[in-house]
């Protein structure tokens, strides 16, 4: 097994620092780690050292500076719609359940006091 020799070098150009360095290849260890498939071929088992590697080969793209807060700002308005529609799915179901519970009740209710005496006088 290869082990990254240490200090890592990158390109500078593209990464400004080993902090955005550590960022992209920490996001990109949880999408491998959610089954997400390499971008390159390695020997490496660890998702954080094919994160890493991957990050050094410039095989990643990622955002910085306004772009990655307008980017950031839209998925979070995504999220939020997909999440108010599946609460709006979720919700007519249970709507409908509760108007069944409450029918069903009234129903009861309805039938309680009804009593077998009248019953029997309505069909007189």
């Amino acid at each position: 097994m290869d082990i990254i020799s240490l200090p890592i070098e990158f390109d500078e150009e593209k990464i400004d620092g080993r902090f955005r360095l550590v960022n992209i290849a920490a996001q990109r260890a949880k999408e491998l780690a959610a089954g997400v498939e390499p971008y390159i071929q390695t020997k490496s088992k660890k998702v954080t050292t094919i994160a890493l590697e991957e990050a050094i080969q410039n095989k990643l793209e990622f955002l910085i500076g306004e772009e990655a807060a307008k980017a950031k700002e839209e998925a979070k308005k995504l999220d939020i719609r997909k999440l108010l529609e599946m609460r709006e799915e979720e919700r007519e179901p249970e709507d409908l359940t509760e108007l069944e519970k409450d029918l069903q009740i009234y129903m009861q209710d309805k039938e309680e006091s009804i009593s077998p005496d009248e019953i029997f006088d309505s069909e007189e």
